[in-house]
């Protein structure tokens, strides 16, 4: 996998998606960025009071991806092995369904995949230090090279590669963190207390399923 580091660059997303809507870039790449001043996260929100982050975008052909991956679920395929990564060097971090990295209860980083044509996008956010303690962070001491050389290890390493059953079993064991969390459905808060996981990463919530890909 190609990657390319920035100082600061307004999103590791926006500009990994530009980039390969103007054929400037082609996947399988990485963008990784020390800081961003237009970040976005979930619903469009930005990132804030953070002093020390670890930000990156990829892009994959759709192809390369587990055959019985659901698409709409990438984002929880991405995040569960990111999660397994952190915790592989103790950190007690969990995955919020659908695309929040928290640290008990507290949010610390979170995952947004799109599509674009026949290419997924990934962008994932973590705090490593923040300026005001309202805000969560990873738990343990770890170099972003570290982090970054092993998740692209687990993306490439076809011997390592899960398949979405191997992660849809070890997720929906933990799925129950999230029975006392909301998350934004259709501009209003939705909560998780009587939400069925279904096999293919979605949720049930009164007779409705819903998805995380954005």
């Amino acid at each position: 996998m190609q990657i390319l580091e920035f100082d600061c660059i307004e999103s590791t997303q926006i500009f990994l998606s530009k980039g390969i809507r103007k054929g400037k870039l082609k996947p399988p790449i990485m963008i990784v960025a020390n800081r961003q001043n237009s970040g976005i996260g979930s619903r469009g929100s930005v990132w804030e009071n953070v002093k020390n982050g670890l930000y990156f975008s990829f892009a994959l052909e759709i192809s390369s991806l587990p055959k019985d991956l659901p698409l709409e679920s990438t984002s929880i395929y991405m995040g569960f092995i990111f999660k397994e990564i952190l915790q592989e060097n103790g950190s007690k971090v969990w995955l919020k369904w659908p695309n929040d990295l928290y640290m008990s209860h507290q949010k610390i980083g979170g995952v947004l995949c799109a599509t674009l044509g026949e290419i997924i996008l990934c962008g994932i956010g973590l705090n490593l230090e923040v300026e005001n303690q309202d805000f969560g962070k990873l738990d343990i001491k770890i170099s972003k090279e570290k982090i970054l050389e092993s998740f692209v290890e687990r993306l490439e390493n076809d011997k390592k590669k899960s398949s979405w059953k191997q992660i849809f079993s070890r997720y929906s064991l933990e799925f129950s963190n999230n029975f006392n969390y909301t998350f934004h459905h259709k501009g209003k808060l939705a909560s998780l207390n009587n939400a069925l996981l279904c096999e293919d990463g979605s949720v049930l919530i009164e007779g409705e399923k819903i998805y995380s890909l954005r």
